[in-house]
């Protein structure tokens, strides 16, 4: 993969004006495609298998009108202060308004308040029941006309909110992208120290989050997708498209302080960090699309979305990200931050915070563990009084029309108004369905937390029943919750006596049910995402440690974090700070959602931040070293990818949504406690305690394992070997791989045998006052650092950080001197 990742970066910066003029040519036709079609959205839960749907596939059977599947909307009239709506004045208006509903477009039918008795018991408040002819995907003008009415009704003095799924949401405001953006280029601009180089990470990012947007409204014409898919997929792609195009650009500016030229500089960035991007991708990608396999469609769109923005994040890196570093050119190097931060460097003021800090973890693995798996472990407690809903109206912004509705309705009718169940009798085999129907309805007016029972309703065979139950708690209460049980539970007599079914539905069973499921699911889409992630690591890290204690790791951030969600949204604990106006139970699409896209991103972080760690292991370093050579070339990239992530998720904070708020903290909170905490102090006081064995294999699955080679081994070795093959040819009859050359080197003339020999990733200078037998690296730790002692570098170089190189340092221009001297010498000899 890395050697074609070479030759993808190469090409795209060669041929950067092509590939430029064809990622245009493809947001313009996504983009025309989007502005042509007419995109709906739908919320709507399915759940095949369950009571509440087999009860609901009844009722569009037996009662095909009441289950045509139309949109409906609550209207709801209240008084103004001291006044009833049965005055003359405030009837004659209601009834006026509820006959402007019924010529309103698409609109099936309209109840009115003061004929079918909706109206409270104190007269102050009534609402009017809407049927539409068409779906919520459908509804288009007879939304508009709706909210006309109520504000033509506010104008005559009464207060008119409006409830149901006809309603039109509010726009979000876009505040929360623009600072997550801005937040985002600061990072950015402090990472690199260049402005070009921080907005190159943006504009990729930008460019690939609104193809994708407009590629999944293309969707959804064809596709029911559901309508918080695109925020989802616009919050996620946002993110890691800045997170990959900043590990690409940071590795291409390391190369370019090593000496290659732009176009190489290109080709080796992306085939080392290209490949790191392209497995981090696909572990977000595994666990976004494993959502598909819970069942519902909901779920299963938001996961489809926001993986294919992944997708097209990854795509955009690997192609139109080295487009643009040809245009970028040498710029991209230069900046006043970068040069302060060089200088600084050059007159030795300490080493960077990163080195400084794993060098802290691994020299007390002990007490760093400890500490760290304690207060995660405190942050988790909240997570085990945890509850699950579905989002309703009582879960919207405090000004909004729908919650105004909900209130309102709850003050008049009692807060299990906004919740009724349909209880369905399926009496087609018993002998006497009247008589079963009685004796159900009998039974339910006994139940506790039992508000009213409305009387049976058949079907035009008489044999199926529909029975209304009003509950006294609220929809998403455990009292309603465990009242749609006892009635489940009162079927078995009610078939034992009469042969009939009892059967729970309505907008309040099927929430209930699907929460039930999306509880039950969690364990088994863990163990496959999970499973399919570790192999993947497994291939990445060749190693069986390092895949379980980042899957380990990434368990413990997810208890911590479910745990903050319960103490906020549930518990009401900083629910002034984070804009919370109601606790209840956590919407219940939440943390198997959690999971998919945390697991992703934290295994982002450890191929990241891992990889590197393997890279100088597996030439040469110890396991410490190792460590702390990771961190030295990735922890301050990693720390901007963290700051930039958990910039844009708190961003959408500012949304008014429950569902968009607590996805906006838990996943920002995700990604502090993983990346912070996991990755960086668990993760490296593991590896420092067990030392070698984190990278050990047996050997039975090491020979049957393919080498993906993330790090680019290969494709280095193949380099330094071309190298080595155009530099070792004798000269001035002098022979052997070796080329004679002299040179002075810490004052000391030398004459001797100039060669190339590649390692690793590296293309290494020997010299030597004997010809050397062979110009190949040595091929153990140990003989490594041998040779190592008897050479100068030309190709890398170890840097303090991604960003500035021991070049800059004193002692780094002394070798780079030497060593250009040697080769200037040497070119006049060739």
């Amino acid at each position: 993969m890395a050697t074609f990742l070479y030759r993808l970066g190469r090409f795209s910066f060669r041929r950067r004006r092509l590939v430029l003029m064809l990622w245009i040519v493809v947001l313009a036709a996504v983009g025309i495609g989007s502005m042509s079609v007419s995109g709906k959205t739908s919320d709507a839960f399915a759940l095949p298998g369950t009571q509440s749907q087999r009860a609901i596939d009844l009722l569009e059977k037996e009662f095909p009108q009441a289950s045509a599947g139309g949109a409906t909307a609550r209207v709801v009239f209240e008084a103004p202060g001291g006044q009833k709506l049965t005055t003359s004045a405030n009837k004659s208006e209601v009834q006026s308004l509820v006959a402007e509903l019924q010529k309103a477009p698409q609109v099936a039918s309209v109840s009115d308040p003061f004929e079918s008795h909706q109206i409270s018991k104190d007269h102050t408040i009534g609402f009017a029941g809407v049927t539409y002819k068409v779906p919520q995907a459908d509804v288009s003008a007879a939304a508009d006309r709706l909210n006309e009415i109520a504000a033509k009704g506010e104008e005559a003095g009464l207060h008119v909110s409006l409830g149901g799924n006809a309603v039109k949401a509010k726009e979000a405001s876009k505040a929360a992208e623009l600072i997550g953006l801005a937040v985002a280029a600061v990072a950015l601009v402090i990472t690199f120290g260049s402005l070009l180089a921080a907005g190159l990470p943006l504009l990729t990012a930008v460019l690939g989050v609104v193809s994708a947007i407009f590629c999944i409204t293309i969707a959804t014409s064809f596709w029911d997708v559901a309508s918080t898919a695109t925020t989802l997929a616009l919050m996620l792609g946002l993110a890691v498209a800045i997170d990959y195009a900043l590990f690409i650009v940071s590795r291409y500016r390391s190369e370019i302080r090593e000496g290659r030229d732009p176009e190489e500089a290109a080709g080796r960035a992306l085939g080392a960090a290209g490949s790191a991007v392209v497995f981090a991708g696909l572990t977000v990608v595994i666990a976004l699309a494993g959502l598909s396999v819970i069942g519902i469609q909901m779920l299963t769109s938001m996961g489809l979305a926001s993986a294919f923005a992944v997708v097209m994040a990854v795509v955009i890196a690997l192609t139109l990200l080295p487009a643009l570093l040809g245009f970028a050119g040498m710029r991209i190097t230069k900046g006043k931050l970068l040069t302060r931060r060089m200088k600084a460097q050059e007159r030795g003021e300490g080493e960077a915070m990163g080195v400084r800090w794993a060098k802290l973890v691994t020299g007390h693995p002990v007490k760093t563990l400890v500490l760290s798996v304690a207060a995660l472990g405190l942050l988790a407690i909240p997570a085990m009084s945890l509850r699950l809903a579905l989002p309703d109206d009582s879960m919207k912004a405090p000004d909004s029309t729908q919650r105004v509705a909900y209130d309102t309705i709850s003050k008049g009718f009692g807060p299990g108004f906004n919740g009724p169940l349909t209880v369905v009798v399926d009496a087609r085999d018993s002998q006497a369905p009247q008589a079963a129907a009685d004796d159900a309805t009998a039974a339910l007016a006994k139940l506790d937390d039992v508000a009213s029972v409305r009387p049976a309703a058949f079907n035009q065979s008489g044999d199926v029943a529909i029975i209304g139950v009003v509950p006294e708690s609220s929809p998403s209460s455990q009292a309603t919750k465990d009242l749609v049980s006892v009635i489940r539970d009162q079927s078995t007599t009610l078939h034992k006596d009469t042969g009939a079914e009892l059967m729970v539905t309505g907008t309040t069973a099927v929430n209930i049910d699907v929460s039930t499921k999306l509880g039950q699911a969690m364990v088994p889409y863990l163990a496959i995402v999970v499973g399919l992630a570790l192999v993947l690591l497994l291939l990445v890290f060749r190693s069986i440690l390092v895949p379980l204690k980042a899957a380990l790791g990434f368990l413990l951030s997810v208890a911590a974090t479910l745990g903050v969600l319960v103490a906020v949204f549930q518990w009401g604990w900083l629910a002034d700070v984070f804009g919370v106006s109601q606790t209840g139970p956590i919407v219940s699409v939440l943390p198997i959602l959690l999971i998919g896209v945390v697991f992703g991103l934290a295994m982002d972080y450890e191929v990241f931040l891992v990889t590197r760690m393997r890279e100088e292991y597996v030439h040469g370093a110890g396991p410490t070293e190792a460590v702390v050579a990771g961190f030295k070339h990735g922890a301050r990239v990693v720390t901007a990818a963290a700051i930039i992530m958990i910039s844009v998720f708190s961003g959408f904070l500012l949304d008014d949504t429950a569902l968009i708020k607590s996805i906006g903290l838990g996943l920002a909170s995700a990604v502090l406690f993983d990346a912070f905490v996991v990755r960086m102090a668990i993760i490296p006081a593991v590896m420092a305690l067990v030392g070698h064995r984190a990278w050990s294999l047996p050997k039975w699955l090491d020979r049957i394992m393919p080498n993906v080679d993330v790090e680019g081994e290969k494709l280095y070795q193949k380099l330094g070997a071309e190298k080595a093959a155009d530099t070792t040819k004798p000269l001035s009859g002098q022979p052997g791989p070796v080329t004679g050359a002299s040179g002075t080197i810490s004052g000391t003339n030398v004459d001797g045998y100039l060669g190339v020999a590649p390692h690793g990733r590296t293309a290494t200078a020997v010299i030597t006052t004997e010809e050397p037998p062979s110009a190949q690296p040595a091929r153990t730790p140990k003989a490594r650092g041998l040779q190592g002692r008897l050479r100068e570098r030309v190709g890398r170089t170890d840097t303090a950080d991604s960003d500035a190189g021991p070049e800059e340092s004193p002692a780094g221009r002394g070798r780079k001197d030497r060593c250009s001297s040697l080769r200037d010498r040497f070119s006049r000899r060739k």
